[in-house]
């Protein structure tokens, strides 16, 4: 057994509820981790000597088994639907003691300090208690990492207990099944249980800061990537998965304050996180160097399969999954800013992939039309992504980020709408879907079409530009762009059948609108007013 650089008092493990007995490793370097997690079987280094481990029965996420356990603190304030589903407090303390027990059973344990939040005002202290080493590795990557000399009288905001072993009772324990995430607010602990997906523990604290600084600090936290400019100008990136959101943000010319994870106060943008959890489905070293290269020492790489006869990473294969993932902390980006805080925003982006080719490559908002967008949370899946889906299939996602937003999405739009009115920041939504039609019929919009819109944007050359709306849903289309010809502007003018796209545009708006009707209540005039016109 390594020996731990640092010990964490009995007292401390005692006063959790832990048993001292254990052998405790406080605070591990990433080799002893790697280290640990080989030697017991768990894992083995690719070619380049990343740690490559199985999460087992869990690949993803399970958002039917995330709970929040609703009490004085959340009853009134959390927004209980599909996403945010209720557990009485009496199943957390059963879960939470049943756990200890499991975890005081075991020969050793892993425990980790660390925090969230770059920005020092609004940080977070995260205590972090695993099963296994490669589960402390992902905390040790995707947390920020305290100094040495903060570790002897570090306090704990907030707890994360993860036992993959530890499976649940659903017949007493109140859960759905044997797996389950639960956070309580009261208790300031999120219990991880059932399953080994390491991804769970960063959905879990973004989804705390996801209540904590709307409500609490009136800091607007955001899905989304960041970067900033040489002269200082931040771009904000939103969009769902497959609309470009990393390769799009990953820019060489601006420092990346962050891949995932933001908050947005009156002075600056800053990252909830130390590192970035990247998907490698198709990974190459032409379309993202910057994530290739980061798969090395230190990196931890999620549910892949070699070439046979090496340890050369297949990334076209979805053998276990379709989600495989490296993580890695934030300097392992070569244009990285530390600490990873910009100013304030110039620009925002929402990125969607239209697949029934309906919206324009580059259109800007007004704040209204951005807040509803911003709650619809659009892009569209295409056949091949999903068994079953043979055409275009409409996804919302409010706030681009449905399964983590514990409060009505409205309060999340109309902050973002006043920030948006007090900075004078500009809101911009680009297609990277289709062109000329719908999928099967149209054309995918060219990479730099879209790089090129971007830079744009970035450089002012849009500024004072010529505008149209769009006869539905309003949006404002540039009629010339650089870098992008001119006939793709105005989508309605690359369909061959006019009133095809009429047909298809209205359409489209129709399922917005019918999306919209959850939300309606709990939002705005001027929201309510900026829906498509059918």
């Amino acid at each position: 057994m390594i020996a731990p650089t640092m010990m964490i008092s009995k007292k401390k493990l005692l006063a959790l509820g832990l048993s001292a007995n254990n052998g405790v490793h406080y605070q591990l370097s990433p080799e002893e981790l790697v280290e640990q997690t080989i030697l017991s079987g768990e894992g083995v280094r690719n070619n380049t000597g990343a740690l490559c481990i199985r999460t087992g029965e869990f690949t993803g996420r399970s958002p039917k088994d995330k709970f929040i356990v609703k009490d004085s603190v959340t009853e009134n304030s959390v927004d209980w639907n599909n996403f945010n589903i209720p557990i009485e407090e009496k199943y957390f303390h059963q879960l939470q003691k049943k756990m200890l027990d499991y975890l005081g059973q075991k020969e050793e344990i892993w425990i980790r300090d660390a925090y969230a939040c770059a920005d020092p005002t609004y940080r977070l202290n995260i205590r972090v208690i695993n099963e296994n080493p490669w589960s402390n590795l992902f905390a040790y990557n995707m947390f920020l990492r305290p100094a040495e000399s903060e570790l002897e009288n570090f306090e704990p905001d907030w707890h994360i207990i993860q036992a993959p072993g530890f499976k649940a009772d659903p017949a007493v324990d109140g859960t759905r099944q044997h797996n389950f995430a639960l956070i309580s607010f009261t208790h300031k602990t999120i219990l991880i249980g059932g399953t080994g997906y390491t991804g769970e523990m960063k959905k879990g604290i973004f989804s705390v800061l996801n209540y904590i600084l709307p409500h609490d600090k009136q800091v607007l936290s955001m899905h989304c990537s960041a970067n900033m400019g040489c002269d200082g100008d931040v771009a904000v990136f939103f969009g769902l998965s497959g609309t470009g959101k990393t390769t799009l943000s990953a820019d060489p010319n601006r420092k990346l304050i962050g891949d995932d994870e933001h908050g947005w106060t009156d002075t600056s943008v800053f990252n909830f996180e130390g590192g970035c959890y990247a998907k490698t489905i198709d990974l190459s070293e032409d379309r993202e160097p910057e994530i290739f290269h980061a798969i090395r020492p230190g990196a931890l790489v999620e549910n892949i399969e070699f070439f046979q006869g090496n340890h050369q990473i297949d990334f076209s294969s979805k053998a276990i999954t379709e989600n495989t993932r490296v993580s890695y902390p934030l300097d392992f980006i070569s244009n990285a800013m530390e600490p990873s805080i910009g100013g304030l925003p110039k620009n925002i982006f929402f990125l969607t992939c239209d697949a029934y080719g309906v919206l324009p490559p580059i259109s800007k908002l007004t704040p209204g039309q951005a807040m509803y967008q911003f709650i619809s949370g659009y892009t569209a899946k295409v056949a091949g992504t999903e068994a079953g889906v043979t055409e275009p299939k409409s996804t919302f996602s409010a706030c681009f980020g449905a399964p983590f937003m514990p409060l009505h999405p409205g309060k999340y739009a109309e902050m973002l709408g006043e920030k948006m009115k007090k900075h004078a920041v500009n809101v911009w939504m680009i297609n990277t879907g289709w062109s000329g039609g719908p999928y099967g019929i149209g054309s995918r919009m060219k990479l730099s079409y879209t790089r090129a819109s971007i830079t744009a944007v970035l450089k002012g050359e849009l500024d004072g530009a010529e505008y149209k709306s769009h006869p539905v849903f309003g949006m404002l289309i540039p009629t010339a762009c650089p870098g992008i010809p001119t006939e793709i502007l105005n989508p309605r003018s690359t369909w061959a059948d006019t009133a095809a796209y009429d047909a298809k545009s209205k359409d489209l708006a129709i399922q917005f609108v019918k999306n919209f009707e959850k939300y309606a209540s709990g939002v705005n005039k001027e929201i309510l007013q900026a829906a498509p016109k059918i």
